[in-house]
């Protein structure tokens, strides 16, 4: 759970991410220099291949850079073993999935509780926790459903629920709202406003939806796996990088 209120949660110097295939060498990301600003809607765009999710995985510490310095909650992360990164990630990042990535046979209850097992929180501390989510994402009277009960819209509030159940600084996000109808799909991005507001979280899309994009706070721009400008919103300033 964090605690730390750092200037910048996510912190990228010179980073850069070459794929292989074969013996030949495709750059991904090219000299990226990026900050995320703490308690921020930001959204990653592109077009397909322009590096989003491949920056997106950088940023949650799923991949490590090929160059360059990636500091995540005042961490770097690159000087971290395998354990202690995989400990990093669940107790400082919360992921949001596309497809829910929900455990069929665990109720929505149990989903949301689940991180919180694995980190050992006390069980009345769990349910306190647990109730408090499914309230705030409107599942109360459905705690009970498996997945396979649950509409789409219902199983990404789960996942949302479950993305923050252990007080992330960050909580990132791939296409959240891809398999969602447009309807569902405001309804979900409305719901992530309300919950980073709430909980002063700051939450990294990875989206081109024109409704994700109209929500964001900041926008980096992605194309060919660099950097072409960065809006933000408060000075309305698009900074060429």
């Amino acid at each position: 759970m964090h605690t730390e209120g750092t200037m910048h949660p996510v912190i990228l110097k010179h980073v850069g991410k070459i794929y292989h295939l074969d013996s030949i060498g495709v750059p991904a990301l090219v000299d990226i220099n990026l900050e995320i600003r703490s308690n921020r809607f930001t959204v990653i765009s592109g077009a397909s291949g322009s590096g989003k999710t491949t920056l997106l995985n950088l940023i949650g510490c799923i991949d490590l850079p090929d160059q360059g310095e990636i500091i995540v909650a005042g961490q770097p992360v690159q000087k971290m073993s395998d354990d202690a990164l995989s400990d990093f990630r669940a107790r400082h990042l919360g992921f949001i999935f596309q497809n829910f990535n929900l455990l069929p046979v665990l109720s929505a209850y149990e989903n949301v509780e689940y991180p919180l097992v694995l980190a050992q929180v006390p069980a009345a501390q769990r349910k306190q926790r647990v109730l408090a989510l499914l309230d705030a994402v409107g599942l109360s009277d459905r705690a009970q459903n498996r997945p396979g009960q649950l509409s789409g819209g219902q199983r990404q509030r789960v996942a949302i629920a479950r993305a923050l159940a252990l007080e992330p600084q960050l909580v990132l996000a791939d296409e959240p709202t891809a398999n969602l109808d447009s309807h569902t799909g405001e309804a979900i991005i409305a719901l992530m406003r309300k919950m980073q507001r709430d909980l002063h979280v700051s939450f990294v899309f990875s989206s081109h939806d024109p409704h994700v994009l109209a929500e964001a706070d900041d926008t980096v721009f992605l194309r060919d796996g660099r950097i072409t400008s960065i809006q933000r919103r408060d000075d309305q300033v698009e900074a060429a990088v």
